[in-house]
């Protein structure tokens, strides 16, 4: 087994550590730091880090809540939010590591990080509902494996076959808390770890 202890993953904002779990399982140097526990914007991060995976809070700029958006902006809680954005972007530059990547659903970030490398419904690596998330950065794009969606967060999810999926509510998927919905779905943990290695 390779011996991977000397690899530090940094996982910022990674809440539960879903997506840095498969890492942190094969040995690496797994560091999770996250809100409210550590503030990122006042982390200083190691000289050599070898992976960071990044998954600032959606709150703010989610296309699910667009309709409050303008409040948002007037009141600065999207700028506020936009400050731990930068924050993940300042580590990146600082560390260079060999792999980084972005995460946050569908929404206002692609006005000011251009066109992700990488849309996907969890669906897409095997966990069986859709949540249209934007994946920005330089990393190995993993391969998908995709399911059938059981349950399609918002809009109409497009079958293979062309028909349409049913439209179910975040209730009927019984998860009404917003830490929990947010959690990366392990089937794409999975496939991006072994994508970048």
């Amino acid at each position: 087994m390779t011996d991977n202890s000397s690899k530090i993953i940094l996982d910022l904002c990674g809440g539960t550590g879903a997506w840095s779990r498969p890492y942190k399982e094969a040995g690496y140097d797994v560091r999770l730091i996250t809100l409210p526990e550590q503030d990122i914007r006042y982390y200083h991060p190691p000289k050599r880090v070898y992976g960071i995976l990044a998954a600032p809070p959606c709150t703010h700029f989610s296309s699910s809540g667009a309709q409050f958006w303008m409040f948002k902006d007037a009141d600065n809680r999207t700028i506020d939010s936009m400050g731990i954005v930068i924050a993940c972007l300042r580590i990146i530059a600082m560390t260079r590591p060999v792999f980084w990547a972005l995460e946050n659903p569908v929404g206002k970030l692609s006005r000011w990080l251009n066109r992700s490398q990488l849309l996907f419904n969890p669906c897409d690596y095997g966990d069986a509902y859709t949540k249209k998330t934007c994946l920005w950065g330089e990393f190995n794009v993993p391969e998908k494996h995709p399911v059938e969606p059981e349950f399609v967060m918002s809009g109409n999810y497009q079958r293979a076959d062309g028909t349409k999926g049913k439209k179910y509510s975040i209730t009927h998927m019984k998860i009404k808390d917003p830490t929990i919905r947010s959690i990366t779905p392990p089937g794409f943990a999975r496939a991006f770890y072994e994508a970048n290695q």
